[in-house]
This record gives C-alpha cells, sequence and structure tokens, in this order.
C-alpha cells in the first residue's frame, strides 16, 4: 500500500498526485516586471521573493496549466505555500485569473488545489484586491457552465479560502488541514481550533468531504465525470429516469387514505438509501447548506448510472426537513441546473421541521428558495414520492408536471390528524378526513398531481 501523502506536499507534488503518469502542461500569463520592491516600495521585498524562488524553484506562488485526471482534462492551478506563505499578490492574481481564463477558453473544469496564508502584505490593498479579480474570474466561469473544484490543503485560510476555495462548486478537504478564513496569528486566542479544522468546517457544512490524501486522485476523477461537460450552449440533457420500486411488504394499492398513510409512515417501507444504491453506482455526496448547518435527514449530491450518465439527487429521508435541509437542495439545484446535468429529486417527509429553531433559521426562506430553485430549473427535474408527502416541506421537492409516486406513499395539502384537529373533528374520523383529502396514489394520479405509480 503506498504511503499516505504528506499534508504539506508542494505545488507540483500535489498536480503530480492527481495527474500521475497523464503528466501536466505549465501555463505562464504574458509576464509584468513590478516597481522596485512591489507597488508600495516594501524594503526588502524583493530581496525576499529572491530567497523565497531559491527556496522552492518556483517565481510565484501560483502554478496553473491543464492536465488529466483520471479520464477527463482538466485546468488545475496549485498554491506553493513554501513561497511567502502561498500568499496573493498582483502576479498571483495574473496567473490565477489567466488559469481561470484558461478553462473559460478550453471549456474545461478546473481543480484548484489551495494552500494560502491570505494576500501579502508587501504589496497591500494592490494584493486584497485580487480577490476581487478571482471572483470575478470564477464568476465568468460559472457563467459558462463549467465546473470547479477546490481541494483545500494545510493551510488554507484568509482570502484564498474566501474565494478559490468556498468559491467552488464542490469543496473537498485533506484531513487536519487548517481551514478558515482567520488565520492562526490573527484569529481571537481563545478560539476553538477545531472551528478552523477540515474537520470542523465538515462539521458546520462548509466543506463537502474530508478526503485522505491517496483516494484524492480517485474521488477528484469521479468528481470531473458526475458533474458533467454539460454548461450553457450545450445540447440539454434527458430527464433522469425513473428508479424502480422497491420491494416493499405490502402489495397492490391501499384500499384508503388511512392505509396510505400506514404504509407510508410503515417502518418496513424502503427508504431513500435503498433507491438510492439501486439507482447509482456511483454517489458523491454534497454536505451541508454553506451557512454553518446541516441536516442530516436530507441528502444531496452528484451521482453516476451504470451507463455513466451523471445526475444529481435530493432525497429526503422520513424526517421532517430543516431549513439547512432546503439550502442544501437549492445548492445542489442551482449547481446541477449551472452544469446542465438533470435532477432527480426522492420526496418522503411529514413536512418541514416547525419547531422555534428552525423558525429562528429561517424555515419560510429555505422553503421559499427550494421552490425557486426548481422554478427556474433548465434542466428536467424528475421527482419520486417514496413516503410521505406532507404538506409544503414535501412539495417544495416536487417537480410541477414530473412527479410520480409509489404504492408505498402518499401526498397531501396536510395530515390527516391534523385536518381533523383543524376541522374539530374527534380523533375516530381521522380515517374518513384521509378519504376526503383524497391522498392515495391512484388518487393522485387522477387529480392530475401525480404522472403515474411506479411498480
Amino acid at each position: 500500500m503506498p504511503a499516505e501523502p504528506s499534508l504539506r506536499m508542494t505545488a507540483r507534488e500535489t498536480i503530480a498526485l492527481l495527474t500521475g503518469a497523464a503528466g501536466f502542461t505549465e501555463h505562464r500569463p504574458p509576464p509584468r516586471t513590478l516597481p522596485p520592491d512591489g507597488p508600495l516600495g516594501w524594503a526588502g521585498y524583493d530581496a525576499a521573493r529572491k530567497r523565497a524562488a531559491e527556496r522552492t524553484g518556483e517565481d510565484e506562488s501560483v502554478v496553473y496549466g491543464t492536465g488529466v485526471v483520471g479520464d477527463r482534462e482538466c485546468v488545475l492551478l496549485s498554491f506553493e505555500f513554501g513561497f511567502l506563505g502561498g500568499s496573493l499578490g498582483q502576479l498571483t492574481g495574473d496567473r490565477l485569473e489567466a488559469a481561470y481564463g484558461l478553462a473559460l477558453t478550453r471549456r474545461l473544469p478546473l481543480v484548484a488545489l489551495v494552500a494560502t496564508g491570505g494576500s501579502r502584505m508587501q504589496e497591500g490593498m494592490v494584493a486584497l484586491t485580487q480577490l476581487q479579480r478571482v471572483a470575478a474570474a470564477s464568476t465568468r466561469l460559472r457563467a459558462a457552465g463549467l465546473a470547479q473544484i477546490a481541494v483545500v490543503r494545510d493551510p488554507t485560510t484568509g482570502g484564498g479560502w474566501a474565494t478559490v476555495g468556498a468559491g467552488a462548486d464542490v469543496v473537498l478537504a485533506l484531513p487536519g488541514a487548517q481551514v478558515g478564513f482567520a488565520g492562526s496569528r490573527v484569529r481571537p486566542p481563545d478560539a476553538d481550533p477545531y472551528a478552523y479544522s477540515a474537520e470542523g468546517q465538515f462539521a458546520a457544512g462548509q466543506v463537502d468531504a474530508v478526503v485522505p490524501g491517496a483516494e484524492l486522485p480517485g474521488t477528484v476523477a469521479l468528481w470531473l465525470r458526475a458533474l458533467g461537460a454539460g454548461g450553457v450552449g450545450e445540447e440539454p440533457r434527458s430527464a433522469a429516469p425513473l428508479p424502480r420500486a422497491r420491494p416493499s411488504s405490502a402489495s397492490g394499492l391501499p384500499a384508503s387514505g388511512r392505509e396510505a398513510v400506514e404504509r407510508a409512515r410503515s417502518s418496513q417501507r424502503p427508504r431513500a438509501e435503498a433507491y438510492l444504491a439501486d439507482y447509482f453506482t456511483v454517489r458523491l455526496p454534497l454536505h451541508g447548506d454553506r451557512c454553518g448547518s446541516t441536516d442530516p435527514g436530507l441528502l444531496t449530491g452528484f451521482g453516476l448510472r451504470a451507463d455513466g450518465q451523471p445526475v444529481a439527487y435530493v432525497a429526503q429521508c422520513g424526517t421532517a426537513t430543516r431549513p439547512a435541509g432546503y439550502r442544501a437542495a437549492a445548492r445542489t439545484i442551482r449547481l446541477a441546473d449551472g452544469l446542465g446535468v438533470p435532477v432527480l429529486t426522492l420526496v418522503d417527509t411529514p413536512g418541514a421541521a416547525n419547531d422555534a429553531e428552525a423558525e429562528r433559521a429561517g424555515a419560510g426562506a429555505a422553503i421559499a428558495d427550494t421552490f425557486a430553485a426548481i422554478a427556474a430549473a433548465r434542466v428536467p427535474v424528475t421527482t419520486l414520492v417514496i413516503g410521505e408527502g406532507g404538506s409544503g416541506g414535501a412539495l417544495a421537492l416536487a417537480a410541477p408536471g414530473n412527479t410520480h409516486v409509489t404504492a408505498d406513499s402518499y401526498f397531501s395539502v396536510i395530515a390527516p390528524e391534523l385536518a381533523a384537529a383543524i376541522l374539530k373533528r374527534p380523533p375516530e374520523e381521522t380515517g374518513a378526513t384521509a378519504d376526503q383529502l383524497r391522498l392515495r396514489p391512484q388518487d393522485l394520479v387522477e387529480l392530475g398531481i401525480a404522472r403515474s405509480i411506479v411498480s
């Protein structure tokens, strides 16, 4: 078994880890000459740059070019932390902008291998404004429908984290890496170091996966395949195929509304994990809402089917969906839409979480954003209701005109127990209320809410 790569690999070692024998073709922007000791005339800056060049063999803190990862060509940019802490200056900005521009011109995805301490003090505000250049270049790439993957190494802090790193579509991190906006010398002295680690950022929903170095080439290669080639101006992809119905303990269609609800709530009914495992040969989860929270009851990500087709997925797992879940869902749908990848949603929730914490976390706004993401999607969205379809919390993930149901599901404006309570009916009338709501799978097809019953 090969040794685990070092956490502090050089820029070129990290590129070589991903490209292997496929190799790497370096590019350089047109040369620019800085004034003596840089734009601020910072005494000793030229000498510091010379020492950094002698120590690392590089003449700037970023290396970029084209290479092949797995079977996909991409643009790679890699930070050399040994060159003035991987910091960003004016010449670094030239290289970063050129790397994004190369990806745009060649219509290639961009993989950024980040290790930086932030903006270069010796260039002052000139250095800081390089972040605006990076943000603009990243935005142009996103508008063209080209994927951006960041691998954050040790350390990734400051503006490099807040643009190249956290601004990517997918963020992977090496175990044990220091990751955060505040570097170790500027954060509060009593700050919890876990919050500034790859693992802490994953727990907070800011990183999609923590990937051991030995697994990085294979993981990045799969992501490049799963994010597709899509993009603006490309042929639209066909809709995601419908999943197959998974074996259930019940047979046939429910005879009553009460039976439909009982079957949807049964612990014996197949859940989202069973459907996703059957549907995909490879699944690559996206993690978190990028606002500091996660919802373990909602699964999102991209996957590859047996024929190689990439599909994005959003799947409820039978629990009340929290605001973080809806935000993660909206993020996934918009990313898939920008990349031209079709979307599959699996609906299974008693409804949106309605506790005080959910309200404080912006439940209404998060649900509204999910409705908006599906309404705006240009790629086809396919929905299968596999269990409970509880009110607006379920409908937010349902594709208008392309929703299907299983025999173990129901979809209702409100749960029958709550409907009976609102109507001041005794509990024994809950079954009759369920019938009145016409929430069975066959009712939903007859009403035009669902296109078909998947059996």
